[in-house]
């Protein structure tokens, strides 16, 4: 792992995966405050300085390429990196958030048909966009298929393949495969010409594999099985799982006969063919389609067409509910490991902080939040305090939606440890109902306001901080609804009370005022 950034850039901070072609690493971009996912590329190709130009060319040509593939379906290349010395060569993508296709294949429990359909459909539609760029995979198999969370299939590492290739053929070939021997076309063992119809035989190992829940051919020596690729017949997969249409099975063979030329003639047949065992639009997923547990399902895509996101969790009632409070538990001893990992974690997401890297700030809060509740229990004063951090990052950066849930289990937590009415449990839903806000949930959010600062006059005065902080949010955002009769209701006591108690020259006195002047005159144009 480099010790400097990429580029004064792109930071590595845990391994993802590791393969022949290369590593994939967590990564972060400073520059954009995000979370990427760095390709660290073997280029085993390379194997004299003479060589060393031509591959650095090839490099960003192919990066480019692979670039130009617009669709969902394939993570985007935000960047391609080659160092001075031709030794370390990066591609910087999207990271996604997926669990490999490799990891739901077992021989014990083959995929329900409708399951193996719609990831087959999937990639056979980014094939589409990618044939037509033209860019060419070569390396199709479970483990370059990621089923994103939301059910969309991924299809990863275009044209690594390409960037590593040779001109020797593959059976005399002295580096590393270029394929894998499982998916590779009999073009691709003999040194053939490679053509979108290389991908089809691939895609076809991969369907025969999720219905059968076994490889298309299995040997000890890679070339007795990539004898098997060019020379035997696949066994038919109702031979092996007799439930599986006949069309299906059919159109799996078609995809796998030796001869490029005598495969179906592009994507755009594969899906046609793959339409009648998807499930339709507004169809309920039966018993027999459910997938692996807790697997993301790509079915999904096909039921649910252009959805939208599903709601949020509904808000917390307007009033907070009584709750028994917890006795207290007696505190754990921290060990001093722990102690200064976690005092490091505060000192480097403060620095982080500082640079603006609001989503790296918070991301190292959270390294240390699960060893901390293991150690220290969930709802233990230090591990709170860190989640509560962490979750004002994430409003503070902009991170509404993940800020969100995190605001309200913690304010649940805080009334069960200290009570409904302290005030750990009125900030949390305070800035819980901050969330709401900026998510456009402005209803429940100002109810949510209301109610704390119902709480907060029952146990403080009216111009406190904490009022004062929760009268200014439930105006200003009554004003932006274009309620402006409610919220000048609310906005004259509060400039009469900051008057007052801070002065007519306070920051917020000065903006209340300016507000009631915008209000009034609204409110007079109503009139007129």
């Amino acid at each position: 792992m480099p010790q400097e950034a990429i580029s004064d850039r792109y930071e590595l901070l845990e391994e993802l995966s590791h393969g022949g072609m290369g590593e994939v690493w967590r990564g972060y971009d400073a520059v954009l405050d995000r979370p990427v996912a760095v390709k660290l590329i073997r280029q085993a190709s390379v194997t004299s300085p003479q060589l060393a130009e031509e591959f650095a060319k090839r490099f960003r040509r192919e990066a480019r390429i692979t670039a130009r593939i617009q669709h969902p379906g394939v993570p985007q290349v935000y960047d391609a990196v080659l160092d001075a010395s031709y030794e370390r060569l990066f591609l910087v993508m999207e990271l996604v958030d997926g669990v490999p296709l490799s990891a739901y294949i077992s021989p014990g429990r083959p995929l329900p048909v409708s399951w193996a359909a719609a990831v087959a459909a999937q990639v056979a539609t980014v094939l589409s966009y990618a044939h037509d760029v033209p860019v060419i995979h070569r390396d199709l198999k479970p483990g370059n298929i990621l089923v994103a969370r939301d059910g969309t299939v991924k299809v990863l590492d275009f044209g690594i393949a390409a960037i590593l290739r040779t001109d020797v053929t593959r059976l005399t070939a002295t580096g590393s495969p270029i394929g894998t021997h499982q998916y590779m076309s009999p073009e691709q063992v003999l040194g053939g010409r490679i053509t979108p119809r290389t991908d089809l035989y691939a895609l076809g190992c991969v369907l025969h594999e999720l219905l059968s829940g076994r490889l298309l051919f299995e040997a000890e020596s890679e070339y007795v099985l990539m004898h098997q690729h060019v020379n035997a017949a696949p066994t038919p997969l109702r031979q092996l799982r007799p439930d599986v249409p006949e069309a299906l099975e059919e159109l799996v063979l078609h995809l796998l006969r030796k001869a490029p030329e005598a495969r179906p003639a592009d994507t755009q047949e594969v899906y046609a063919r793959l339409l009648p065992f998807l499930p339709p639009p507004g169809q309920a997923p039966g018993t027999a389609d459910a997938g692996p547990a807790g697997a993301p399902d790509p079915t999904v895509v096909f039921r649910r067409p252009f959805a939208p996101r599903a709601r949020a969790q509904a808000p917390a009632p307007a009033d907070p509910a009584p709750t028994a409070v917890l006795p207290a538990a007696p505190p754990v001893p921290v060990p001093a490991r722990l102690r200064e990992d976690i005092k490091e974690a505060y000192a480097h997401s403060d620095a982080l902080l500082e640079e603006g890297r609001f989503a790296q700030a918070a991301e190292v809060l959270g390294e240390v939040i699960e060893p901390a509740a293991l150690a220290l229990g969930s709802e233990s004063k230090q591990v709170l305090a860190l989640r509560r951090q962490r979750a004002a990052i994430r409003l503070l950066g902009g991170d509404y939606r993940a800020a969100l849930p995190e605001f309200d289990a913690l304010a649940d937590a805080y009334a069960r440890i200290a009570g409904p009415t302290s005030e750990q449990a009125r900030a949390c839903r305070a800035q819980a109902a901050r969330c709401r806000a900026e998510l456009g949930q402005v209803t429940d959010a100002l109810a949510a306001l209301q109610s704390v600062l119902n709480v907060v006059r029952t146990v403080d005065s009216d111009v406190s901080e904490e009022a004062v902080e929760l009268r200014h949010n439930i105006g200003m955002l009554l004003l932006a609804q274009r309620r402006t009769a409610e919220a000048r209701q609310v906005l004259e006591p509060l400039h009469q009370d900051l008057c007052m108690v801070f002065g007519p020259e306070d920051e917020m006195t000065v903006e209340i005022a300016e507000a009631l002047a915008v209000i009034r005159l609204d409110l007079d144009d109503s009139a007129s």
